[in-house]
């Protein structure tokens, strides 16, 4: 199936939840509203003609200067078909949260893992979700673009890496 007839088939499929589309370098971009994006991966990944049965990243992406919003990006791949489409959603940064796909593709708990460790985004109905590069005890999300640029922490986080250094 060609990009155009993917996003025309999603669009038809799901008219309430698709928001645009964009084809560059013959890479289709899907923009779907947060409330819809469970329902949206599981088609992707159930529809034989689709088959999108590898999510290969999910990642937050901090647009709140330019348009106050988060994105998660969800690049898929079809093993079968050999096709790749990449998924945008759109969350408010008053309101960092969307439903986790975990239940369609069991690596995105991790993917979603690090970007609520990153970005602070929540994603409902996830099994685990809790910190997985950063220390307990790090303050704050070091990839929003309001993390401080001398990203000081807290004296007993500083000890533990000089630690390290040593």
């Amino acid at each position: 199936m060609d990009n155009e007839s993917l996003a025309t088939l999603i669009k038809n499929r799901f008219p309430d939840a698709f928001v645009d589309f964009s084809i560059f370098l013959n890479e289709l971009t899907l923009v779907v509203k947060r409330e819809s994006i469970s329902e949206i991966a599981g088609f992707l990944k159930e529809n034989e003609d689709l088959e999108f049965n590898f999510l290969s990243d999910l990642c937050g992406v901090d647009r709140v200067e330019s348009n106050g919003v988060f994105e998660v990006v969800y690049h898929l791949y079809s093993l079968s078909k050999n096709h790749r489409v990449r998924l945008k959603v759109y969350i408010p940064s008053n309101e960092p949260r969307v439903s986790t796909v975990t239940h369609v593709w069991k690596t995105a708990n991790w993917h979603e893992r690090e970007a609520y460790d990153m970005f602070g985004i929540q994603f409902d109905g996830h099994p685990d979700l809790r910190k997985i590069l950063m220390p307990d005890e790090f303050k704050g999300h070091p990839l929003r673009k309001d993390y401080p640029i001398d990203g000081r922490q807290p004296a007993t986080l500083r000890e533990i890496y000089r630690k390290d250094e040593a």
